[in-house]
């Protein structure tokens, strides 16, 4: 099976453009506090601007009903992102993508089975900040579970070998600044992560 990769925190038409040549599944826009917060509006013309098959992604953290209806007003994402407790409701045909974190509240897999997916990352999102690929393996074993947290270039392959992800999230360690993505680390991320996998499915 081929790994799932995410870039989150695009804020603007390039580096989504970037993302979409580089071959990813999924890009994120942020509506939580923080540099890479984006309007609403916005979000919905950036995504207007790459392929259809790429899933878009809001994101959020533990988000009330309200703010979750005021975003969809003017963006319809193919799937929201929230802390797995988020007391929310979603319209048909909009997917949940559960983020639990490290320290937080605990996985069950018999939830769903095997087939659940949910992202797993550290107790603050977009700080570059690592969680334990030992405890992240495990739960890779018992879900789909989508690696986040402190994810860059240098790291990404250990990480997929480590941990052996359904997919990977990145979001600072594919920029040179908070909110600013290099299209050249994106580029670079997604091709390692890529080769990573595909060597694991050989050997």
């Amino acid at each position: 099976m081929s790994l799932f990769v995410k870039v989150c925190g695009i804020t603007d038409e390039f580096s989504a453009r970037v993302a979409e040549r580089s071959g990813v599944d999924a890009i994120g826009f942020v509506f939580a506090d923080s540099p890479r917060m984006v309007l609403p509006a916005v979000a919905g013309r950036i995504a207007g601007t790459v392929s259809d098959s790429i899933l878009k992604v809001a994101v959020f953290r533990r988000p009330t009903q309200r703010e979750i209806d005021e975003v969809l007003v003017a963006f319809e994402p193919d799937v929201v992102q929230a802390d797995a407790d988020s007391p929310i409701v979603l319209p048909a045909g909009i997917g949940f993508l559960p983020v639990f974190r490290e320290g937080g509240i605990s996985i069950d897999p018999t939830g769903s089975g095997r087939d659940r997916l949910v992202l797993y990352e550290g107790a603050t999102s977009g700080v570059g900040l690592r969680v334990d690929w030992g405890v992240a393996a495990r739960l890779a074993g018992e879900v789909r579970l989508v690696l986040a947290g402190g994810l860059n270039v240098g790291n990404v392959g250990e990480a997929i070998r480590t941990v052996r992800p359904f997919g990977v999230d990145v979001s600072s360690g594919v920029e040179v600044s908070p909110g600013i993505k290099d299209p050249t680390l994106i580029s670079a991320f997604v091709a390692t992560a890529r080769s990573s996998a595909e060597l694991l499915e050989v050997t």
